[in-house]
């Protein structure tokens, strides 16, 4: 089974899943946000064709690690995700994925344009990488 993680933006929605052994973070696609009916059709699809057995959601705490208007917002589209989605939902913490996707990206010479179709989906997978590798730690592996 594999794991799904999530970077909530206001106009895109990032989605990167985990490899079957859950030890790598792969950035899979951007959902362009809308009708939250057709944002949920989009993560069923994606949850049933590779078989996804839970979701980590980045939850944008301000740099201090307080709860902002941005998390909030982030928190209430979880627990609409939970009413609907029938697996298990995880915020992450999430300070400065954006910035680390924005630097992987130019590190890479990817231009502009690109950059910006791009990087929610990346950013997903610099989340759900940091909550794979705090996982293996734990487990002490």
């Amino acid at each position: 089974m594999r794991k799904m993680g999530l970077d909530i933006g206001t106009k895109r929605i990032g989605v990167a899943i985990s490899d079957p052994l859950c030890h790598t973070a792969q950035a899979l696609t951007v959902i362009e946000r809308g009708k939250f009916d057709s944002e949920i059709q989009k993560l069923r699809e994606i949850i049933a064709e590779y078989q996804i057995d839970g979701i980590i959601v980045g939850l944008p705490l301000k740099l201090n690690g307080t709860v902002g208007s941005q998390a909030r917002a982030v928190m209430e589209y979880i627990d609409k995700l939970g009413s609907i989605l029938p697996i298990p939902i995880r915020s992450w913490d999430e300070r400065l994925t954006t910035l680390v996707a924005e630097k992987v990206l130019l590190s890479l010479d990817v231009k502009r344009a690109k950059r910006k179709r791009i990087v929610d989906k990346v950013a997903a997978s610099v989340i759900l990488q940091s909550y794979l590798d705090n996982l293996r730690w734990e487990e002490g592996e």
